[in-house]
């Protein structure tokens, strides 16, 4: 956790300072630069000094030991489905809805109704009715 603290901090160090610069290049005059970089230095200041705080509050991570193995970080990775075709349509109904963003509505919905049917199918794969409550 220190690292990535650590990583956050730096896109701070660097976004906040390069938004200085890029204002002056652009005379102050093109906001939506100042602002994006402006939001990024502050998030990543945000997220590195939570990360620094809560780092205080936990046990220490085997990812800041310097000795530290892989066999310390691994547990319960939660359970894959190799023989899943649900990804497939899924996949499928991203590509209608992003061309729907280009073609029309209608193609968009088509897309939208598509992806929720393989989400769902995806999400309740592996459920039976005896399992339902």
């Amino acid at each position: 956790m220190r690292q990535t603290s650590a990583l956050f901090n730096a896109a701070a160090i660097f976004f906040l300072p390069v938004m200085v610069i890029y204002g002056i290049f652009t005379k102050w005059t093109e906001p939506v630069g100042l602002v994006a970089l402006t939001l990024l230095g502050f998030m990543g200041l945000m997220v590195g000094m939570y990360l620094r705080m809560t780092m205080k509050k936990l046990d220490r991570d085997p990812a800041d030991d310097p000795r530290g193995e892989q066999w310390m970080q691994e547990g319960e990775y939660g359970f894959f489905s190799p023989h899943s075709w649900w990804p497939l349509p899924l996949a499928v109904s991203a590509i209608i809805v992003f061309l729907g963003l280009r073609l029309g509505l209608w193609v968009f919905l088509v897309g939208v109704v598509f992806g929720a049917v393989a989400l769902i199918g995806w999400a309740f794969e592996y459920y039976r009715e005896d399992m339902v409550i």
